[in-house]
Order: C-alpha cells, then structure tokens, then sequence
C-alpha cells in the first residue's frame, strides 16, 4: 500500500502518474513507481525513498505511453526497496499490477506458481498477483477474464491497477476492502484510476466509486463495471465538490477527523488473519512456546505518550489471562530506573513510528542485558522493527495527524490479542472465557462504527468545555488508563489543560482545586466497579461540579449521578477500552475545532519523536 493511479486515454499517461502520486505523498509512503505501456512493451521504472527520487530517475528516461499505472508504496511486505516497489511486473512480461491492502494467502499461491515454472524477484504479496493474473492468461479469451480467475484464487484485502500489452490503451481496475475511485474526463478522451480522490481533482471531478467485489475496465473509449462474476454493471458517476486542499484530507476537515473514521477498518486489519473465533491466534512469524512463556519471571512494557497509555490497558490484559507479573514504563525514565532485566524477561515495546528515541534506547538496554525484545509497530522497516527480536505490526495505515488515534486503537487490539495468544499457549484461562473475549474482539470495528455515528452528540457534549480553562478526567482500573489517554488528546489539540486521576484519589489533594463550574469529565465503562466512581461523582458534584460521563450499560450507577452521560455500546468490560477512547477523541477534535487550533499540526509537537 497506499496509493494507486492509473491513465488510459489519448494524451501521454505519465505527466499524470506522476501529478497524481505527489497528491498521494501526505498518505505516507517509502517508495514509488511507475510503468507504461511503450512501444509494445511495459517499461517500468521505481525508485526508493520520495518521489522526487523517481522523478529523478525519468527526467532523462521517460517512458511515452497512453497507458500507465503509479504507487506509492508503504511497505506491508518486505522491506522498503526498489526490487519491492510497485509497481510489479509478471514473470513473462505481460502484466504490471499496483496493488494496496494484503494477500493472506500469499504464500500458499506463490509456491504454487513456482512449481508451475514462474520466478519472483521480490518479498512482495503483490508480485504473487501479476503472476496469477499471466498464468491464467494462457487459458483465457481476455484480460479481463484472467483477472476475474486470479481474483477468485485470493484471500484478503485489495485495490488493484493492472496493464497488459496484449490490450494495449486499456487498464483493469478491481477493488475489495479497499478503495479505488475511477475519473473520467469524457471530452479529453481520458480515464483515470486512483486509491482517493486527491489524485483526480486536478483533472476531473466527476467519478465512479466502486464498490466491493466489482472491477472496471477502462480506456480512451470510456469505463465499464463488472461484477466479481463477470456480470456488467450500470454506474452512475458522482460530481465532488471538493477543492483540491480538501480532497488531500478524503474530503474531512482535518486528517485526524479521517484518521478516527478510518479505525473500524484499521481495527479490523489489525485483526485480520490472527483472530477467528474458534480458532487460535495467529502471529505470523513469531513464537512464543510454552517452555519460553513459562521460563518468563516478568514482562516490560515499554512506551512513550500515547503508546504508553496503550501499554497500561495490555499490562491489565496480559497479567489477567497469564498470571505473568507486568510492569508498563515510561521509555524515557526506563534506562535510568537500574530495571531488573535478564534473560528471563520480555521487553514489549510500542511505537507508532518504530523511531521513537527513547524507545529504541530501552530496547538497546534491554537486548543487551540478554532480555528478549517485541516490537509493536505500524511502520515496516522501522528502526524499531529492525532492532526487535519479533514484530507484530499494526495495519493502520499511515497516521499523518500529530495526535494518534487509530495507531493507539490498532495497538490495543494487538496487545488484546497477544494476551489471548500467551494464555492460549500457556493453557492458564478457561477456553471459554478466551473464546468470549475472541468473540468481543471480533465484534470491535462494528461498535467503533456504532460510536462514529453519534458524531453529533459528541459534538454538543465537546462545545460545552471549548472555552474551559481547565478540567479533570477520573476512572477507575481501565478506565483510569482510557483517562489519561482522553486527557492527552485534549490537552495536545485544544491546549486546554486537563489533567487525569485516579477517581479514588481526588479526596487525597486534588479535589481542593474543584470550583463550581469545573468540568469533571468522568469514565465508567467498568460496570464492575461503576458504584465506586458513582461515589466520587457524587464528591465532585457536592463542590459544584459539572459532570460528563462516558459509560457502558443502560444500568450503570454514573448515569443518574452525571449531568450528561454518553452511553457506548455493550461490550465485555474486558475490551471496551477500545471502544471508550473513540468518543474522547471525537470529543478532543471538536473541542478543539471549536477554539480554531491547528488540530492536525498543534504547536510544539511532532508525530515522530527522534530525540531523547
């Protein structure tokens, strides 16, 4: 992945691609390329690093066609490189795909084509595509035809760009979880392809959005649909009325509006292939024995911000289903804290990035004391990934907005399911609790959604504390940890100082600086424990509080004490902390929309943390 174009028309493709991709960039990415029908011939040309490195490479080299594909790749599948960009050529030549999700099937298909005589000169899922699509060439009438045979052979997720030059002029389009939009310029005789929008407004605004399991075949003579059985479908195409600023952000004010939409999807990749109910979970390429789990006298977790907040919610997860003693630590204070590490501990570090300094400082510290390191990361090829022992990363897709939303959201759901896989491998919980808590995950992306559409009520709820000075959130257990994080996003976006407690502790200091008026800002999605937060509620609103809740169950004890009360949707309190936060963070947006801060951007942050 993540970011597709494609031209087929009367002009030259390339000045396209290549304006196309640079609208793509702030999608995130580590490599581009591109490849034209020329001459007869595919003439692909790719370059690692920014795009400026491809331009680079075709200033005195450019191919010249009417037909063409481009990506912008951010590597899910071998590490970032010229030999693994897109996009992918077929062993016999025929065929170039471009190509964003993930093939979970893979491997079973490449070792397939192999016995059938086909090379692969990448570690890409993606080249596994070109080369079905030239196998089944033999046998089949089309182009078309042998995409719709390839497509049938694959499991997982994809948006595919595929070229041919046995069609010369035409391109094939399919798309399945994940986006691919087709432009259409009817009086220039040009038809486009691309993963979003932004790639197009410079040349067209009228578009085709494709659905799920259907293709298209376009070309200078115009575009047509299909399903995923070969059946044509009758489109209409929509006009978007956005501008070219806007259309970068999905047609969302602000990336990190996009960003929490996009979790349910993100939450769901995250999962996808490692969690089925009924079955074990699965991490690809990563082992932890019974005899190694067991040898085990504790586990770090180590973080920073954010991450951090994640790790405090899987230290609860991991010593619940094990009974494995965890600490979770500040990476920052970590190295100078004289840890007890030795071989018998496992370091487990979150990043976003996987540069995070303080992070890869601790995991040097660690290493070299003989423990063993895990890395939880989004980015593929990461210093972080590099220097762990094991990886499992978190397909959140690029996050370009500073304050994280669906990285915290996508590591939470590993951490989950690394808590279930220990106690699975350890036998140390009842199976059908793990089997509960599967299925509580599986169910995850359809809650999240559930929450996004009450945008408006969280919206109302946030112009209440826009003009704040400052407020407090409170918890208990889980939630306490889900209220540091909704403290941070609110603090970092809308600059209002707000600061989390333990809901227990304000009687012990901080409940002095209660005035009439405060905004106390109050979680309690552990039904469990919600009798003891309903008492603190009680506290803070005999001091003349005001109270927002955010809880779980239509019982629960904080919704008569709370003068607003957000009802999120019925889950175990297990794994609800993945649901509580999206609230907080809608809530942290609008906040600070309504103040008019720079909310992708706020001052004095960065999205990737390089220094100590």
């Amino acid at each position: 992945m993540c970011g597709i174009v494609g031209y087929a028309g009367k002009g030259e493709a390339l000045p396209f691609l290549l304006d196309g991709l640079s609208k793509l960039e702030y999608r995130g990415y580590d490599s581009a390329g591109i490849a034209v029908l020329d001459g007869g011939g595919i003439v692909c040309k790719k370059a690692k690093g920014r795009l400026d490195n491809l331009k680079n490479l075709l200033s005195e080299d450019a191919p010249k066609g009417s037909t063409g594909i481009g990506h912008t790749r951010w590597a899910t599948h071998g590490e970032p490189s010229e030999a693994n960009a897109h996009p992918h050529i077929g062993g016999g030549g025929r065929i170039a795909v471009a190509h964003n999700g993930i093939i979970e099937n893979y491997a079973y298909l490449k070792s397939f084509l192999m016995r059938e005589g086909f090379a692969f000169k990448s570690e890409t899922d993606t080249e596994v595509i070109a080369n079905l699509i030239e196998y089944y060439l033999k046998e089949q009438e089309s182009l078309l035809d042998a995409v719709l045979k390839a497509l049938a052979c694959l499991e997982g997720s994809y948006a595919l760009a595929v070229l041919s030059r046995d069609e010369p002029g035409a391109l094939i389009g399919a798309r399945k979880e994940s986006p691919l939009i087709v432009g259409i310029n009817q009086g220039q005789g040009e038809y486009y392809l691309a993963s979003d929008v932004p790639a197009l407004i410079s040349r067209t605004k009228d578009v085709y959005f494709m659905e799920d399991g259907e293709l298209c075949r376009i070309s200078q003579n115009g575009a047509e649909f299909f399903t995923s059985s070969g059946k044509a479908v009758e489109k209409k195409p929509h006009t978007v009325d956005w501008e070219a600023e806007s259309g970068e952000k999905g047609g969302y004010a602000h990336f990190m509006l996009k960003e929490i939409m996009e979790q349910p999807r993100a939450v769901h990749d995250t999962m996808r292939s490692r969690l089925y109910p009924g079955k074990p979970v699965f991490f690809e390429g990563i082992e932890f024995g019974e005899e190694y789990l067991n040898y085990l006298r504790e586990i770090y977790i180590v973080a920073c911000g954010t991450a951090f907040h994640a790790g405090l919610v899987g230290k609860s997860a991991i010593e619940r289903l094990t009974g494995i003693p965890v600490s979770c630590e500040i990476a920052s204070e970590f190295r100078y804290a004289e840890p007890l590490i030795g071989g018998n501990t496992l370091l487990i570090t979150l990043s976003q990035s996987g540069e995070t300094a303080d992070t890869l400082a601790a995991v040097k510290l660690a290493k070299s004391k003989g423990a063993k390191v895990l890395a939880v990361t989004n980015v593929v090829g990461s210093t972080l990934s590099r220097e762990a022992d094991e990886v499992i990363y978190t397909w959140a897709g690029p996050e370009i907005a500073v304050a994280s939303t669906k990285a915290y959201t996508t590591q939470l759901a590993a951490l989950y399911m690394l808590a279930v896989h220990f106690a699975e491998v350890l036998d140390s919980a009842p199976a059908e609790e793990l089997e509960k808590i599967k299925s509580e995950l599986f169910s995850l992306p359809e809650a999240i959604e559930t929450i996004l559409q009450k945008e408006e009520e969280i919206k109302t709820l946030a112009r209440l504390i826009s003009g704040e000075g400052h407020l407090f959130f409170i918890g208990r257990n889980l939630d306490y940890a889900i209220a540091q994080e909704g403290s941070l996003k609110l603090k970092e976006i809308s600059y209002i100082h707000c600061e989390a407690y333990g809901a227990g502790e304000l009687k012990h200091g901080t409940i002095a600086l209660i005035e009439p008026g405060t905004y106390v800002i109050a979680l309690c999605a552990q039904e469990w424990i919600s009798g003891k937060t309903a008492s603190n509620i009680k506290e803070v609103k005999s001091r003349g509080a005001k109270v927002i809740s955010f809880g779980s169950g239509e019982n629960n004890l904080c919704r008569g004490e709370s003068d607003y009360y957000f009802e999120l949707p019925p889950l175990d309190s297990f794994v609800v902390p993945v649901t509580e936060i999206v609230p907080l963070q809608l809530f942290a947006y609008y906040a600070a929309v309504f103040k008019g801060c720079d909310v992708d951007k706020p001052r004095n942050l960065a999205k990737s943390v390089t220094v100590e």
